[in-house]
C-alpha cells in the first residue's frame, strides 16, 4: 500500500514548543530545543509506527495569499511567533531534511492549501493519505482514502478521523459540510468572523436543517428573532467567511512520488545537528547505541537561512511572524573521548596498591573521588568500588569484591583519608556517594565541592548529569554507562557483572572528569556570584541531607492498614452517592463515562469543552469550577482525592520499608527546582495532604521510633509574607507583624476599610486569596474564580490592596524592571532565577516569566532561610552530642526524632537556628510542636 504523510510543519512545531512551555529544554548554551525536540519525538514515533511510505512537512510561507488581499483581518490577532520558536525553526528544517523529507512550501498559498492539493492528487494516484495536524479545518478533505491524523496530545492517544469519524463529530451528510460549519461559526485564532450569535452547536443545528450557508440565508425567514435579523445583517460576511475556511485544491504544487519516498537518515546531516542540540538520546534512537556526537562534524558558528543553507544575511521566507535576528551562541561541541584523549588510568586491586594510594591521598589538600555501585538507591545496593583522581588526566580503580565482609575491610583502609577533615572532597552528586559509605561506616568529613551543584547554582534550569556538563564544558563524550550494563530495562545489568579492566576505565575516567568539571566551574561561580551560595549553603547542606536520608523515619503500618479501610469504606459510599445522583452507575475513574454523564446527561455545563480526541474535559480544574454548581461535582472530587491518598501513599508506604533498617528513607532533590526548594521522592513527603482528615491520617502513620523517642515539628509561620514584606519595606505590612495581629486579617481590614474587630470570615479568607495570590502573580481573573466573585470585585479588591500597600507594587514594579534589564532575578543571598523570556514579545511566555521573576526572590529566599537554619541545627545537634536527629523537610517545616530527655534542648536549639537563620528587620516566627506522630507534633 502506498501510503503517504503530509504534515502541517508550522501547527506541529507550536504544538511541541507549548507542550514543554512550562519546563522548557536548554542547550548549555542558552538554546531552546523545545520544538525541534517534540517535532524529532513526533516525526520518529510516526515512521516507527505507522510505517509511511512517502512522507513530506508542509510550511506556509511569508508571502501574502488571496485569503490576506480579499479579507484584510484574516489572521491580524494573531500574537507574535515567541522569539525562541522562531530560533528553533532553521533547526526543525535541518532536521526534516536530515531525514530525508522534502519541505514543500509555496508562495501565496497556505501550508493547507498545499496539504489539501497534494492529498487530492495522491489519492487519485492510489495512496492511501494522512493529513498530520492538530487543525480541526483539515476535516473538510477527508474521504474514502484521506484521513486527518491527530497527533497524541497530554496523555491522549493520537487519533484518526476518516469519513465516519468527521461525519459524526461534525453532525453532517457530507465531509465538505465542514465548511459550511466554520462559515457559520467563525474561527477566532484566524480571526474569521463567522456570523454573530452562531456558536458551534447552533451552526451544526443550521447546517443540519438547511445543507449549507448559503440554503442557511437564502431561508432566513424561517429563522426567528435576533438570529434571523443576524443571519439576514451579515449574509456576506457568512459567504465571505465560508471562503477562508475552504482549503484550496489548486496550490502550484506536483506530486514529485520519488522526492517523497521515505528513505534513510542522513549520519553526514544529523550527526552535527544532533552535537549543537545536544540531543544523546535522539541520536541514539536514530542511529543506535554506536553513536557518539563527539564524531560529529559541527557546522556551528555558520549562520544559515530556514533551510540550513550557510548565508551571510539569511532573508529565508518562513511565516515566523517575528523574525529571529539573534545569532545561535556556539556551544562547545564534543569531539574527545577515552579513546582519542591521553590518560593514565590505574588499577589498585592489591593491598600495596592500596596502601600507595591512600598515602598519595593523604598528602593531598582536595581529592575527587566516587563510588561504584550495584544501583541508584543508596539505601539498599551494594558497593562496587571507589575511584579517585586528584590530577587532570589521571585516576585510580580500586575494586572491592561481592563478599560484604571483605568489601568492609578495603573500605576501612580508605576511612583515614575520606574522615580527614582538613582534605575537600569532590564529586558529582556527592550526597549518593557519602550516602553509600554511610552504610560502610565511613562518615565523610570535609568541605565539599559538588560539580552538579555547581552547574545548579550556574543554571539551575537546565540538566546537571555529568555526560551532559563534560560534552558541553569539556568537549568530552565520557564512557556510557549503558555499553558497561546495557540498556535500562529488566535484562541491564549491574556493575557486578563487569570485568575489572572495563570497569576501571570507565570509574576512573569519572573521577577524573569530575575533578575537570571543578576547574571549569570555580571561574564561573565566581562570575554569576554564586561562589558563597555553594560554599557556605548548598555544599554543606550535602552533609545534612545525607544523614537525614540516612536515618529515615519510622512507619506504623497498623496506621496504615486502618486508614486504608476506612478509605476503602468512604470510597463505597461515595461511589453509591455519585451513582445515585447521576441515576446510573459508571466507571468514575473513566475521563470519557464521566464527561458523558456530567455534560450530557445531567447537563452541567452547555458550553462544556472537549479534548482534542472528542471527549468532555474533566481535569481538577474544570471541576472545582463546578463545584459550586452541583454537589455531585464535590463528591466526585472527594472521591479522587480519597482515591489518589490511598494508592500514593496509604498502600504504598509500607512497600517503601527498608527491609535493613525498618525505617521508610526519602531521597531529597537538591537540584531540581530552579527556586532553591528542595524535593522529595519515594515518598514524596511534599505532597503528603493535611487539609482533609484522611489526609492527616497519613501524617499520624509517621511516628517516633520508640517510646522512648518522641517526634518535633517545627514550622515557619507565613514565611513567603513575611519575606515580602522584608523585601519590599511596605511599612503597612510591615507595622501589621510588628504588632503580631494576623496578616489576612490586617489586609482585609486595609482593603474593605474596617477596623480589627469588624473584619468578617469571608472578607479574611478574600484578604488570604489576595495575600498570597499577589507572590505568585495572579490576576484579578484567577482571583475572581478561586473565590467565586465577579471579576469587576476582584479587579477592585486588587487595587485596593495596591492601595493599601504600595511598597508590595513598588517591589513588583522595580523587579520587573530589573529582570528585564539584567535578565535574571535574585533571593536576598544572591540566588538568581534566570528568565529567557523575560522581554518575549509574545505576551502568554512573557507574563509566565514575570510571575516567575515576582515570585523568585520570595519563594528563594525562603528556600535559603529553611536550609541556613538545618545547617546550624544539624551542627548544633553534633557539637552537643545530642542523640535528636532531623528526618523530615516539607516545605518550610523541619521534623525530628528526639529522646524525650532532650526534648527542652532541642525545642528552644531549633527554634532559635529557624529564627535567626539570617538577619531581617520583620520578625520571623517560628511554631513548635511534639507529639508521637507527626499529625500530633504538627
Amino acid at each position: 500500500m502506498k501510503k503517504l504523510f503530509l504534515l502541517d510543519g508550522m501547527a506541529l512545531i507550536y504544538r511541541a514548543h507549548f507542550a514543554l512551555s512550562k519546563n522548557p529544554r536548554f542547550t548549555s548554551s542558552g538554546i531552546n530545543t523545545s520544538a525541534v525536540m517534540g517535532f524529532a519525538n513526533t516525526l520518529m514515533e510516526i515512521l516507527k509506527k505507522e510505517a509511511p511510505t512517502h512522507l513530506a512537512v508542509v510550511f506556509d510561507t511569508d508571502a501574502p495569499t488571496e485569503r490576506h488581499t480579499d479579507f484584510v483581518a484574516y489572521k491580524a490577532h494573531r500574537q507574535a511567533m515567541p522569539e525562541d520558536l522562531s530560533l528553533a525553526l532553521p533547526y526543525v528544517v535541518r532536521l526534516v531534511e536530515g531525514f530525508n523529507i522534502p519541505v514543500i512550501t509555496s508562495d501565496g498559498f497556505e501550508a493547507d492549501d498545499i496539504i489539501g492539493t497534494l492529498a487530492k492528487k495522491a489519492e487519485q494516484k492510489g495512496y492511501t493519505v494522512f493529513c498530520m495536524t492538530p487543525d480541526k479545518d483539515f476535516c473538510q478533505l477527508v474521504s474514502e482514502n484521506i484521513f486527518v491524523y491527530k497527533p497524541a496530545r497530554m496523555g491522549n492517544e493520537m487519533e484518526i478521523l476518516g469519513v465516519k469519524e468527521v461525519l459524526e463529530k461534525w453532525e453532517v451528510e457530507r465531509a465538505e459540510q465542514v465548511i459550511d460549519i466554520l462559515g457559520l461559526w467563525g474561527d477566532a485564532v484566524d480571526n474569521i468572523p463567522g456570523i454573530p450569535g452562531i456558536g458551534e452547536k447552533t451552526a451544526k443545528l443550521l447546517i443540519k436543517q438547511f445543507g449549507s450557508v448559503e440554503e442557511v440565508i437564502k431561508n432566513s425567514h424561517q429563522l426567528k428573532g435576533k438570529m434571523r435579523e443576524n443571519v439576514e445583517n451579515f449574509a456576506e460576511q457568512g459567504i465571505v467567511s465560508k471562503k477562508l475556511a475552504t482549503i484550496l485544491l489548486n496550490a502550484p504544487v506536483e506530486l514529485d512520488e520519488d522526492a517523497l519516498l521515505v528513505g534513510k537518515p542522513s549520519r553526514d546531516l544529523l550527526e552535527p545537528l544532533f552535537a549543537e542540540l545536544e540531543f544523546r538520546t535522539i541520536g541514539r534512537r536514530v542511529f543506535g547505541e554506536d553513536f557518539s556526537v563527539n564524531e560529529a562534524r559541527s557546522t556551528i558558528g555558520v549562520q544559515t537561512d530556514l533551510f540550513g543553507q550557510p548565508v551571510e544575511n539569511s532573508n529565508a521566507s518562513f511565516s515566523t511572524e517575528k523574525s529571529a535576528e539573534a545569532e545561535t551562541p556556539e556551544p562547545i561541541v564534543p569531539s574527545k573521548n577515552i579513546n582519542n584523549t591521553e590518560h593514565s588510568y590505574f588499577l589498585a586491586d592489591t593491598f600495596g596498591k592500596r596502601r600507595e594510594l591512600i598515602e598519595l591521598l593523604g598528602n593531598q589538600t582536595s581529592i575527587c573521588f566516587d563510588t561504584e555501585t550495584t544501583g541508584t538507591d543508596a539505601n539498599q545496593c551494594e558497593l562496587v568500588g571507589l575511584s579517585f583522581s586528584i590530577k587532570i588526566g589521571e585516576g585510580y580503580y580500586v575494586p572491592v569484591p561481592a563478599d560484604q565482609t571483605e568489601t568492609q575491610s578495603i573500605v576501612n583502609e580508605f576511612k583515614e583519608v575520606l574522615e580527614n577533615g582538613q582534605i575537600t572532597k569532590i564529586g558529582q552528586n556527592l550526597k549518593f556517594d557519602i550516602l553509600i559509605l554511610k552504610w560502610y561506616g565511613i562518615n565523610v568529613q570535609g568541605a565539599l565541592f559538588d560539580t552538579m551543584m555547581a552547574h545548579y547554582l550556574i543554571d539551575p534550569d537546565t540538566r546537571h548529569n555529568m555526560d551532559l556538563l563534560s560534552e558541553n564544558y569539556l568537549g568530552y563524550t565520557p564512557v556510557s554507562i549503558t555499553s558497561l550494563i546495557g540498556s535500562k530495562g529488566k535484562n541491564q545489568g549491574t556493575m557486578r557483572d563487569v570485568e575489572v579492566e572495563k570497569i576501571k576505565e570507565y570509574a576512573a575516567e569519572d573521577a577524573d572528569i569530575t575533578l575537570q568539571l571543578k576547574e571549569a566551574f570555580v571561574p564561573i561561580l565566581k562570575a554569576v556570584n554564586a561562589e558563597k551560595l555553594a560554599h557556605d549553603l548548598e555544599y554543606p547542606l550535602i552533609h545534612v541531607l545525607a544523614d537525614m536520608e540516612f536515618e529515615g523515619v519510622k512507619i506504623n503500618q497498623e496506621t496504615l492498614k486502618e486508614s486504608s479501610l476506612h478509605l476503602e469504606s468512604d470510597l463505597a459510599k461515595l461511589e453509591k452517592t455519585v451513582y445515585e445522583k447521576a441515576g446510573l452507575k459508571f466507571n468514575i475513574s473513566s475521563p470519557k463515562q464521566l464527561g458523558e454523564v456530567l455534560f450530557e446527561k445531567l447537563m452541567l455545563d452547555p458550553k462544556a469543552k472537549k479534548t482534542k480526541t472528542g471527549q468532555y474535559q474533566t481535569g481538577e480544574d474544570v471541576l472545582l469550577l463546578l463545584a459550586n454548581k452541583s454537589d455531585i461535582v464535590r463528591d466526585i472530587l472527594d472521591f479522587r482525592q480519597l482515591q489518589k491518598l490511598k494508592s500514593t501513599y496509604v498502600d504504598a508506604l509500607p512497600l517503601m520499608i527498608n527491609p535493613k533498617t525498618g525505617r521508610v528513607h526519602t531521597s531529597y532533590n537538591q537540584a531540581v527546582a530552579a527556586t532553591g526548594r528542595l524535593s522529595s521522592n519515594n515518598p514524596n513527603l511534599q505532597n503528603i495532604p493535611i487539609k482533609t482528615e484522611r489526609g492527616r491520617e497519613v501524617r499520624k502513620a509517621f511516628v517516633a521510633r520508640d517510646e522512648d523517642h518522641i517526634l518535633v515539628s517545627a514550622d515557619y509561620s507565613q514565611i513567603e509574607l513575611r519575606l515580602i514584606a522584608e523585601i519590599s519595606k511596605d511599612e503597612n505590612m510591615m507595622d501589621a507583624f510588628f504588632k503580631g495581629i494576623d496578616i489576612h486579617t490586617a489586609t482585609a481590614a486595609k482593603v474593605y476599610g474596617r477596623t480589627i474587630e469588624e473584619v468578617t470570615s469571608t472578607e479574611r479568607r478574600n484578604a488570604k486569596a489576595v495575600n498570597f495570590g499577589i507572590i505568585y502573580g495572579q490576576s484579578a481573573f484567577g482571583l475572581s474564580q478561586g473565590l467565586g466573585i465577579s471579576r469587576k470585585e476582584a479587579s477592585e479588591i486588587i487595587e485596593q490592596y495596591f492601595n493599601q500597600y504600595p511598597g508590595i507594587k513598588n517591589y513588583m514594579s522595580s523587579t520587573l524592571d530589573f529582570a528585564r534589564e539584567n535578565g535574571y532575578v535574585e533571593t536576598l543571598l544572591g540566588r538568581r532565577r534566570y528568565l529567557r523570556d523575560i522581554n518575549s514579545a509574545n505576551p502568554t511566555v512573557r507574563g509566565y516569566a514575570e510571575r516567575n521573576a515576582i515570585n523568585a526572590p520570595i519563594q528563594g529566599s525562603a528556600a535559603d532561610m529553611i536550609k541556613i537554619a538545618m545547617i546550624n541545627i544539624h551542627h548544633d545537634i553534633i557539637s552537643k552530642k545530642l542523640d535528636a536527629k532531623m528526618t523530615m523537610q516539607v516545605h518550610d517545616e523541619l521534623v525530628f526524632d528526639v529522646p524525650k530527655n532532650e526534648l527542652e534542648t532541642v525545642l528552644p536549639l531549633v527554634k532559635e537556628h529557624m529564627q535567626n537563620a539570617f538577619k531581617t528587620s520583620v520578625p520571623i516566627v517560628v511554631e513548635t510542636g511534639s507529639g508521637s506522630n507527626w499529625l500530633e507534633a504538627h
